[in-house]
């Protein structure tokens, strides 16, 4: 007998099939567990790292609140852009209504014809207020149109007045118009019929909520915010970031003893409390995989040492009529892929449910069958591995040594 007939390999194991059972049940959870997770886990990093279609690694939010009882937000506004925009290193400075992909914002429906009554012909978009310089200062690219002229810029007001232009994102345009390639000059209207013709289309941007199925939906509008509350999103030049930052801070610090300067903070900053929990869970994903997969690997090698320790009179025979070293080692590697196939069948129906359930309950994509064939080749790589010493030292045990155990 060699060690490549199964049929005796399975009948030993079948002999003490408890262990091998629960390991291949190991294998299974462990099978099932990484193809999920790793798809996941991809899921989660492409999201994290989607393209937002601004200069996210030059961009600076400041934030600023009146406080003094003769505050006054219009001439406050002006001397703090004013200052903004002299500072060296500053390519731009805009106030802004609020801040993209920092999870707070505001957003409307918006119609492609007046009067619309039809939900399912309301298209929402991220709204945000700018002012002549806010295109420059997001970084954006504009593949049609123009930004904004400073005499088109709007005053605050106590009440939303709808300014009647707007840039707005490609992605947005083409939902509110499929049928028309060229949204440019284009009208559409608020909820209160209010027309806006658009004079610039970005090409592309995200808005405030980052699990928004619409985070792309952005609609700029040129008006100045409502105060006492200020917020200006400046864009430096490449590499001076930290120094614009701590200049902000000093020349904002006092300037104004009717308002504070609440906070100084990179794009950076909002983009990971945003993405905070994905990234949480990515990391929480990985760590449990690792371990369930260093808990399985164990569990293989267990079983094949005590698989060992228990025939040493067995591989002593077989050493003496005429078994070579590298047979045992093939008889121990063949009987754990055995183990190891039985759990990875188990593990892909598992795993396949596992997928289902997940894309019904949280509507994620359905499992790509790639990530199941790599998992069942890791899986088989962890069980060669973890088998390997254990095969090896049965292999070193003479005759001689085997003779005495009789």
């Amino acid at each position: 007998m060699t060690a490549w007939n199964l049929r005796p390999i399975a009948s030993a194991l079948w002999r003490n099939r408890t262990g091998a059972l629960l390991v291949a049940f190991q294998i299974a959870i462990g099978l099932a567990v990484l193809v999920n997770a790793v798809y996941i886990v991809k899921q989660r990093v492409e999201k994290i790292s989607r393209p937002t279609g601004m200069d996210t690694a030059n961009m600076i939010f400041v934030a600023s609140a009146g406080f003094a009882r003769d505050f006054d937000y219009d001439a406050s506004w002006r001397e703090d852009i004013a200052t903004l925009r002299a500072i060296p290193g500053v390519q731009a400075a805009s106030v802004i209504s609020n801040i993209p992909l920092s999870g707070g914002g505001s957003s409307s429906g918006f119609q492609a014809r007046p009067g619309e009554t039809n939900p399912e012909k309301t298209v929402p978009g991220n709204t945000y207020l700018i002012d002549e310089q806010g295109v420059d200062a997001l970084g954006i690219t504009l593949s049609a149109g123009r930004a904004f002229e400073p005499q088109e810029i709007l005053p605050p007001t106590p009440t939303f007045d709808a300014a009647s232009q707007a840039i707005v994102t490609k992605a947005f345009a083409k939902s509110l118009f499929p049928d028309d390639p060229n949204p440019l000059g284009k009208t559409f209207f608020d909820g209160l019929s209010r027309p806006i013709t658009i004079v610039g289309v970005i090409e592309h941007m995200h808005g405030a909520w980052v699990s928004w199925d619409k985070l792309d939906h952005v609609v700029l509008f040129p008006r100045i915010k409502t105060g006492p509350s200020a917020i200006y999103v400046v864009r430096a030049e490449p590499g001076r970031q930290d120094a614009v930052m701590r200049e902000i801070e000093a020349k904002l610090g006092d300037s104004n003893p009717g308002r504070l300067m609440r906070w100084v903070r990179p794009m950076s900053y909002f983009i990971e409390q945003s993405y905070l929990d994905d990234r949480n869970m990515a990391i929480f994903l990985v760590s449990v995989t690792g371990v369930l997969l260093a808990v399985t690997a164990l569990g293989i090698f267990g079983l094949a040492t005590f698989n060992v320790s228990t025939r040493i009179r067995q591989i002593g025979t077989r050493r003496a009529v005429g078994a070579r070293r590298m047979d045992i080692v093939r008889h121990f590697l063949v009987e754990n892929w055995m183990v190891t196939t039985a759990g990875v069948v188990v593990g892909c129906a598992g795993a396949l449910a596992v997928g289902y359930w997940l894309s019904v309950k949280y509507q994620l994509p359905r499992l790509d069958l790639y990530y199941l064939v790599g998992g069942v080749l890791a899986i088989w790589l962890i069980g060669l591995l973890a088998a390997w010493q254990p095969a090896r030292r049965a292999s070193a045990i003479s005759p001689a040594v085997a003779t005495r155990t009789v």
